[in-house]
C-alpha cells in the first residue's frame, strides 16, 4: 500500500470526495488543508493510536498489581500488640482514674485557701467521706494534715502524698495472696458474691493461677441456675487445663459441690474451686442455699471449705460493705478479690472495707483475660487512687 492511497482512504472514510481537488467546495479543502503536503501522514499516525487500545488490552492487568499493595497496607496491625505492654501500675491508674480524678479535683477546690483553718479541714474530711474512703479514714487524714500543717499552706501534691501514705498504712496488713493450707488435699475454695460481680471468670483466673504454679486443679460448676454459667466454666476449664465437674441445669448446687469434692479426692487434686450462683445478699432463701453447700462440704471434710473468696465489684460503692457483712455471716469469708477496676471503679470503698473488716485482699482484676488477675499491692493502689507518684516513678 502506497502513501498516495492513504489520503484517499481517509477522504472516503470521512465522506470527502476522491483524490481530485474540487475548487467548488472551498470548505472541505479548508478543513483538509493538511493533505496538500507532507503533513498528510499525520492522520495515519492518529489512526493507529485509535487502534492501539485493543492491542494494549494487557494494560487491564494493572488492577491485580494495584491489589498487591493493599495486602501490605493491612500489616500495620502489629502496633496493637503494644497496648498490653502497659505496666501494672499504669493499668491500675487507668482503672482508678474516676476515683483519682474526682478526689484530686475536689481536694484542689478545698485547698484554695492559704491556711488550713477548721472550716477547710471540715471540707477536706467531707470530700474524703464522699470518696467512699470511710469516716474513720477521713478523720485520720484530717488529724494527720492538721497536726503538722495547721498554720501552713498545703499544695494538692503534698496532700496527695499524705493521702497515699495513710491509705497504704491501712491496706498493707490486708494485702495477702491466697495461700493454700499445707495439710489440705484438696484445698477447697468456695467462690461467692452477688450477681454480676464476675465470679465465674474469677474462678477460672484462680484456676489458671494455680495451674501455673504446678498445682492440679478441679473446678465445680455449682451455679446450676444458669446454663450459660455451666458452659462458660467448661470453656474456661479447658483454657486453664482443669477438669470441670458439672451437672444439668436445675441440679442441687450442694450435690454438685459434694460430688466435686469426692472426685477431687479420687484424682488427687491439689485445689478444688467451687463456682456458686450469684445471689443478692437480701434474699434469705438464696443465702440459705449457700449455707447448705458449706454444711455438705463439711460432711466429707470438717475443715472445708478452707477458703471462702468473696468477689466484689469495684463499681458497687457503699453497698459493698453490706455484702461483706452478710456473706461473712453466712459463709465465713476469708478473702476478697476485687474485679472491674476500669474507669468507672469507685476504689475508695476498698479502703473502708479494709478499715472495718480487716479481711485479706487476695487479688484484683483489671481485665477479662484469663491471666488478668494480679496480687494486691497496697502501695501501688494507694498511689493510684491518691494521684501520687511512687518513689521509682519519681526517680524515672
Amino acid at each position: 500500500m502506497t502513501d498516495d492511497k492513504l489520503p484517499g482512504f481517509f477522504e472516503r472514510l470521512f465522506g470527502i470526495g476522491g483524490d481530485k481537488p474540487k475548487p467548488a467546495e472551498p470548505t472541505p479543502p479548508a478543513k483538509k488543508e493538511p493533505p496538500s503536503g507532507e503533513p498528510r501522514r499525520e492522520p495515519p499516525a492518529e489512526d493507529p493510536a485509535k487502534k492501539e487500545p485493543p492491542k494494549d488490552r494487557p494494560a487491564k492487568k494493572e488492577p491485580p498489581e494495584r491489589e498487591k499493595p493493599l495486602k501490605s497496607v493491612k500489616k500495620p496491625k502489629p502496633p496493637a500488640s503494644a497496648e498490653p505492654k502497659l505496666s501494672w501500675l499504669s493499668q491500675l491508674r487507668q482503672g482508678l482514674s474516676r476515683s483519682s480524678s474526682a478526689l484530686s479535683d475536689n481536694l484542689a477546690g478545698v485547698l484554695t485557701k492559704r491556711k488550713l483553718d477548721d472550716d477547710t479541714l471540715d471540707e477536706l474530711e467531707e470530700v474524703l467521706i464522699k470518696a467512699d474512703l470511710g469516716v474513720a479514714m477521713a478523720a485520720r487524714i484530717r488529724a494527720c494534715v492538721a497536726k503538722g500543717r495547721y498554720d501552713k499552706g498545703l499544695t494538692p501534691e503534698a496532700l496527695s502524698e499524705v493521702l497515699a501514705a495513710e491509705i497504704a498504712a491501712v491496706l498493707r496488713p490486708v494485702a495477702q495472696p491466697l495461700a493454700l493450707v499445707p495439710g489440705a488435699k484438696p484445698h477447697v475454695i468456695l467462690v461467692v458474691g452477688v450477681n454480676g460481680t464476675g465470679k465465674t471468670t474469677t474462678t477460672a483466673k484462680l484456676a489458671h493461677l494455680f495451674t501455673r504454679q504446678g498445682q492440679k486443679v478441679l473446678l465445680a460448676a455449682a451455679d446450676t441456675f444458669r446454663a450459660a454459667a455451666i458452659d462458660q466454666l467448661k470453656i474456661w476449664g479447658e483454657r486453664a487445663g482443669a477438669e470441670v465437674v458439672a451437672k444439668d441445669v436445675g441440679s442441687d448446687p450442694a450435690g454438685v459441690a459434694y460430688e466435686a469434692l469426692e472426685r477431687a479426692r479420687v484424682v488427687g487434686a491439689d485445689v478444688l474451686l467451687i463456682d456458686t450462683a450469684g445471689r443478692l445478699q437480701n434474699k434469705s432463701d438464696l443465702m440459705a442455699e449457700l449455707a447448705k453447700i458449706v454444711r455438705v462440704l463439711k460432711k466429707l471434710d470438717d475443715s472445708a471449705p478452707h477458703s471462702v473468696v468473696l468477689v466484689l465489684d469495684a463499681t458497687t460503692g457503699q453497698n459493698a460493705l453490706n455484702q461483706v457483712q452478710i456473706f461473712q455471716d453466712i459463709a465465713g469469708v476469708t478473702g476478697l478479690v476485687v474485679t472491674k477496676l476500669d474507669g468507672t471503679a469507685r476504689g475508695g470503698i476498698l479502703v473502708a472495707i479494709a478499715e472495718r473488716f480487716g479481711l485479706p485482699i487476695n487479688a484484683i482484676g483489671l481485665g477479662e483475660g484469663i491471666g488478668d488477675l494480679e496480687p494486691f499491692d497496697a502501695d501501688d493502689f494507694a498511689a493510684a487512687i491518691a494521684g501520687a507518684l511512687r518513689e521509682n516513678e519519681a526517680a524515672a
